[in-house]
């Protein structure tokens, strides 16, 4: 069976600095017209750094949850930027810690039910220590955490953030945790 849905047309409907808004003109697999919300992201890349057994984690406050939050780094992509870059440059930027290279460990599509967003989530090798340098009117701080700590966190719902969970539990699999 073709599930595949057909576009259209599409329907800007609001355009800002991050995010575009789109209802769009669909045919369902059977020929029959629907709707679809899409929310274009540009995607992003976050970043897990581990040293001597704990995690680096940011702490920062998300306003569309109204709380802060425990993150590994991560940030928008860049027009045209490969996400590897990326990591690296958020890494270095939101904490100081510049690595050698980055290691791609997964892909995940956050919500795909209404946004195109994409996250790449990296591994840190070969860091060494530098200056934080945080994008202008970005507010947070950097810490290192045990990773049997941040398990906990984990498990006792402490720490909710997508990629963070995934990138730790990534510990788990690979038998470091």
């Amino acid at each position: 069976m073709n599930l595949t849905e057909k576009t259209v047309r599409k329907n800007t409907v609001f355009e800002g600095k991050i995010i575009r808004v789109r209802c769009d003109d669909a045919l369902l697999p059977d020929g029959r017209p629907c709707r679809r919300e899409v929310v274009e992201h540009p995607g992003g890349a976050s970043v897990l750094y581990v040293r001597e057994g704990k995690v680096l984690l940011v702490r920062q406050f998300r306003y569309p949850y109204g709380e802060e939050t425990l993150e590994i780094p991560a940030g928008k992509l860049d027009p045209g930027e490969d996400p590897a870059h990326t990591a690296a440059r958020e890494l270095a930027e939101e904490t100081g810690w510049e690595p050698a290279s980055v290691e791609h460990l997964y892909t995940i599509y956050p919500t795909p039910g209404y946004s195109a967003e994409k996250i790449y989530i990296y591994r840190a090798r070969g860091v060494r220590e530098g200056a934080a340098h945080p994008d202008e009117g970005e507010f947070l701080t950097a810490a290192f955490y045990p990773v049997s700590d941040v398990l906990a966190m984990i498990e006792r719902g402490e720490i909710r953030d997508a990629k963070t969970i995934i990138a730790v539990q990534s510990l788990r699999l690979s038998g470091e945790a």
